[in-house]
């Protein structure tokens, strides 16, 4: 996309953005993982080409992990088959090891992810092995999706706080991204899990990252347990980040880190984006109405602040800010 590569000197820095930013959609494998109600297939179909509807560009759809560990995803497969799937739009599995990889091929995924940490503690209590023993997995995952022509997407998790560890230090964010990019990764994106980021500990880790990865292959993914959220995207966006991270309505957590609240809200990114006049391609209106649909379906509300605005009637989408962009 049309990122900027803003100078960056000490506190200072360029403020210049992106003309364009993709939103990476989270919401039908992050969002969903770890709600305890019992989803109907029927409800993810309309959720994922919903959301395909209303302009997103990049669905990461479902995940082929363990149905013992996270049930939520044990119709991946069966999703994935049954979606009508829009032009142009990518569907993404994130696959933990090999015969995950293999699933998602045989049911078409468009690209794969895998995920790794920043923190060792957070690493064995998450899948169980070290750092180094998470990357080794890897490996056969990221070569046998070079060889089918499969792009693969990079995560670290832990980026800024783990809930074992404490603080991360940026230098370890960026030797576990720099691995992940030299593994091929297409994109490494930068999870803050616990949500406990801030503007100067994003501008910090991300200066350490950038030593290594390339802006352009950078994204990053903010939980909005303190409200950082938005600030911190600001943060990004400044030093020219162009790929966000989110998921409608503001759902997901994350099973090992009890104290995280959701993924930022999709439709808080785009009505700040749009906002600052920076395209997305994404219908707001239409997304807080698709983040509406699957909330209701799982009995919750939005944890989205534009949808709850739109729901109690503080603002019409016709009045908000332009609605695409």
């Amino acid at each position: 996309m049309g990122s900027v590569s803003p100078s960056f000197s000490g506190s200072s820095f360029s403020e210049r953005y992106p003309n364009s930013v993709t939103i990476f959609e989270m919401g039908p494998r992050d969002g969903l993982q770890n709600e305890q109600a019992d989803i109907q297939l029927e409800d993810k179909i309309r959720l994922v080409e919903g959301l395909a509807n209303a302009g997103l560009k990049k669905i990461e759809t479902g995940a082929f992990v363990s149905p013992k560990w996270v049930p939520q995803m044990a119709d991946s497969s069966e999703l994935f088959k049954r979606i009508t799937r829009k032009p142009g739009v990518v569907y993404t599995a994130l696959t933990p090891n090999m015969k995950g990889f293999e699933a998602a091929v045989e049911c078409g995924a468009d690209e794969i992810a895998v995920f790794g940490a920043a923190s060792e503690t957070f690493t064995q209590k998450n899948i169980n092995c070290s750092i180094a023993e998470s990357i080794e997995r890897f490996v056969p995952i990221i070569e046998a999706a070079k060889e089918k022509g499969i792009p693969v997407r990079g995560y670290v998790s832990c980026v800024v706080g783990c809930p074992y560890e404490g603080e991360v230090e940026p230098a370890k964010v960026a030797e576990v991204a720099k691995i992940l990019y030299d593994l091929g990764c297409y994109e490494v994106s930068l999870g803050d899990t616990v949500g406990v980021g801030t503007p100067i500990k994003v501008q910090r880790m991300l200066s350490a990252v950038f030593e290594h990865v390339p802006v352009e292959k950078v994204a990053v993914h903010f939980h909005d347990t303190f409200g950082m959220a938005l600030s911190n995207i600001l943060m990004a966006l400044q030093m020219g980040i162009s790929t966000i991270d989110s998921s409608v309505a503001g759902l997901g957590g994350c099973p090992y880190a009890g104290c995280a609240s959701g993924n930022v809200g999709t439709e808080d990114v785009v009505y700040l984006l749009h906002g600052m006049g920076i395209e997305t391609g994404i219908d707001l209106a239409q997304l807080a109405q698709v983040g509406r649909d699957i909330t209701k379906a799982i009995g919750k509300d939005p944890q989205s602040k534009i949808a709850k605005a739109i729901m109690y009637g503080n603002v019409a989408p016709q009045n908000m800010v332009k609605t695409t962009f």
